[in-house]
């Protein structure tokens, strides 16, 4: 069973969902490759999504830099080598589709390694954001480039101010 909520964010509602294993989605309205909880059960009061409501808005107030939840991430081989691999991303850093696709020891999958990234079920808490173009563009998003400009430019002041 899964369980979910709803959860307000600066970019705007977050779906946050649980299993029993671990924090299995978080989605942005309009996310590509979900079509919503159709079989799910809401369940405001679960303790995990409570959890992740919570590191979320520590999260956007600048408060955390990583976020410490059980996870359930649900996809292929290939997909979990590519999410765990994102979870070493540090905040406010970025890498590339093809550094990527290297650091999993896949360096000619850039273009699977993207795909995968795109079906990233858990955005933010897996850092899909940090993930650009070999020529530092932005590309492609499930929530949107809008969200993901924002996302990168909120870790990057972030670390500025950390820094002096």
């Amino acid at each position: 069973m899964i369980h979910y909520r709803f959860h307000a964010s600066p970019l705007g509602e977050l779906l946050l969902a649980a299993s029993e294993q671990g924090l299995c989605g978080l989605y942005f309205p309009q996310h590509r490759h979900f079509d919503g909880p159709a079989l799910w059960q809401r369940d405001d009061a679960h303790a995990l999504l409570q959890q992740t409501a919570l590191q979320l808005d520590e999260y956007f107030k600048g408060e955390r830099r990583e976020f410490t939840l059980p996870l359930d991430l649900r996809g292929t081989a290939f997909q979990q080598r590519v999410w765990q691999r994102l979870m070493q991303l540090p905040y406010g850093a970025t890498s590339s589709y093809a550094l990527h696709a290297s650091a999993i020891g896949s360096a000619s999958a850039a273009r699977a390694v993207g795909a995968a990234i795109g079906r990233n079920p858990i955005c933010i808490v897996v850092p899909c954001h940090r993930v650009l173009s070999s020529d530092g563009s932005l590309a492609g998003y499930a929530g949107g480039l809008e969200r993901k400009r924002y996302l990168l430019a909120f870790e990057a002041a972030r670390q500025i101010r950390k820094a002096a």
